[in-house]
């Protein structure tokens, strides 16, 4: 019988073993139904998600909503939007009572007197011209003065087919920024022209993906596997989509028979009321999903599917690190 110590030497499962006790149990909240951006491609206004539920204005009703949230077992609260730094005040009710982490664009800078530790990811669609054709403007330029050499902070850079050979000078400003950096790849909600992946493209990114990880291993928070997920959309032979994908609403998932899913998982609309269907979008064909986080959960939770080889299993403790660090549970 295949197990997990005889699959592993002593230094790998020293790796196991720190991973194996963080237990995570995430939800996700938009914050607010705002934004100083409107970026062409975002599943939150493309999907009409901001219009979905109008937003809850008292701070006493959010404080009491995430006490509730914790007493449910939520101990990782990922905030989005809309744009969450637009409404710093219920940041800080989340960030006082659970483990906290805000995507934003980095307009905003947050206050690090007010929030010393939280870990922000900040969103970056390209070089400056992807940037001021899906987003309007190069947000780089403001985002990496604000968050300049922040420990607690990283970029979420959302690869165009247009970034093809471009990647690694991105790369190189972030590093020289004094900042990380994690891929995933644009789904192209929109149809924005020129921005949809063909087969042969996600082909050559995810060699391009591979070889930014080598060159620069203390930069990019990544895995070759997670990089062979994304670009191929597969685990084990099996396609990712509907009848796969973790990161459902628990209460909303109706499939029969039900994968193996994040536990007590909800997306929260800005109502503290409504519930969205999923992680990313209302609308979204879910075969057409490159979201990078709910390709690494739908590895994380079919552990007992990687217990078959060494490298499998090594594979799966290598993308779980990933996400521990890029939720700061395990440092960089």
């Amino acid at each position: 019988m295949k197990t997990v110590s005889s699959l592993l030497d002593a230094d790998w499962y020293d790796r196991y073993k720190r991973i194996s006790k963080l237990n995570i149990r995430s939800s996700i909240y938009d914050v607010t139904n705002r934004c100083n951006l409107r970026c062409k491609g975002c599943f939150f206004f493309s999907s009409g998600e901001d219009k979905a539920a109008p937003e809850e204005m008292a701070l006493g009703a959010w404080e009491r909503f995430i006490d509730k949230e914790k007493d449910r077992g939520v101990n990782l609260a990922i905030l989005i939007g809309g744009e969450p730094t637009l409404c710093l005040d219920r940041v800080e009710a989340f960030y006082k009572r659970l483990p906290t982490f805000c995507a934003t664009n980095g307009l905003i800078k947050v206050d690090r007197e007010r929030f010393p530790d939280m870990m922000v990811g900040i969103s970056l669609w390209g070089d400056e011209a992807d940037e001021t054709v899906l987003r309007g403007k190069d947000t780089f330029a403001v985002s990496s003065k604000n968050y300049y050499g922040d420990p607690h902070a990283y970029y979420l850079y959302t690869i165009t087919p247009r970034q093809l050979g471009k990647t690694e000078q991105i790369i190189r400003k972030i590093r020289d920024a004094g900042l990380k950096i994690h891929m995933q790849l644009l789904s192209n909600d929109e149809g924005v022209d020129g921005f949809s992946w063909t087969p042969d493209e996600l082909i050559v990114i995810r060699e391009e993906m591979d070889e930014m990880l080598d060159r620069y291993p203390d930069t990019v928070i990544s895995s070759k596997y997670y990089h062979e997920i994304i670009t191929t959309g597969r685990m084990l032979g099996r396609p990712f989509g509907w009848k796969e994908c973790p990161s459902v609403t628990e209460p909303l998932d109706t499939r029969n028979p039900k994968p193996k899913r994040l536990i007590h998982f909800i997306r929260w609309a800005s109502d503290l009321n409504t519930m969205h269907r999923c992680c990313t979008s209302e609308t979204r064909d879910c075969s057409t999903c490159k979201d990078g986080a709910a390709h690494m959960s739908w590895v994380m939770v079919n552990k007992r599917d990687h217990i078959r080889t060494t490298r499998d299993l090594q594979n799966w403790i290598e993308i779980y690190e990933m996400f521990a660090k890029l939720y700061q549970f395990i440092p960089w």
